[in-house]
């Protein structure tokens, strides 16, 4: 029974991330912003833009830490710019962040702390899923992602949490790209909703049309 409980609640999750991923609820920018200015929201963001000409070579654990572009993929200089706008814009917004969590990966790390949203903690519950062998399998930072992505933060503020596309995919079936964020809202339930698709440069549209 508690095998099937289990399966039944997984299901749940991924029906709702299929409805929130094909059929976004209409949502006002003014909606959007009020919503995320009283809180509630897990904020996922895949990394902002990489050099793709580098690619990562991932030999054993512990690797994904590593800041050499000869070794594993690094933002570039467009994505660090994206990263810092990002931030900007969500700090004039006044957008309450009470936890930011990252992949361990350098790129991930890099990319949440150029957005200085608040103290950066690592999290490989979102770990990059070409790397998952290494913390249970691929089956296991599925379930761990949205188990967190359905966990609400702390009340009148919002989680951002910076990792990487592959997980989210797979965890909630949105493929968002580098740089874009996806709020999604729990439900109370152990499940949540994506409200929003955020690609990189709609939080300074948001600041534009919110300005006085």
């Amino acid at each position: 029974m508690i095998g099937r409980s289990i399966l039944l609640l997984g299901l749940a999750i991924l029906a709702l991330a299929r409805i929130g991923a094909a059929d976004l609820p209409e949502i006002t920018d003014e909606a959007l912003v009020d919503g995320l200015l009283a809180g509630g929201y897990n904020i996922y963001f895949r990394h902002v833009a990489t050099d793709w000409s580098q690619s990562d070579e991932v030999r054993k654990a512990g690797d994904w830490l590593n800041c050499d572009p000869v070794r594993m993929r690094q933002l570039s200089d467009s994505g660090r710019a994206n990263a810092r706008a990002i931030g900007k814009a969500m700090r004039e917004l006044k957008i309450p962040v009470g936890e930011v969590l990252a992949s361990p990966y350098c790129r991930t790390v890099e990319t949440a702390r150029l957005m200085d949203l608040g103290k950066v903690t690592l999290s490989t519950d979102v770990m990059n899923l070409r790397a998952s062998r290494y913390f249970g399998g691929r089956a296991a930072i599925v379930a761990s992602t949205r188990k967190l992505l359905a966990t609400p933060p702390a009340p009148g503020t919002n989680r951002v949490i910076v990792a990487h596309g592959n997980a989210a995919r797979e965890a909630t079936l949105v493929y968002p790209g580098e740089g874009e964020g996806i709020v999604f809202q729990p439900d109370g339930n152990g499940g949540f909703q994506v409200i929003a698709r955020m690609p990189p440069d709609r939080w300074a549209q948001l600041l534009a049309g919110f300005a006085d």
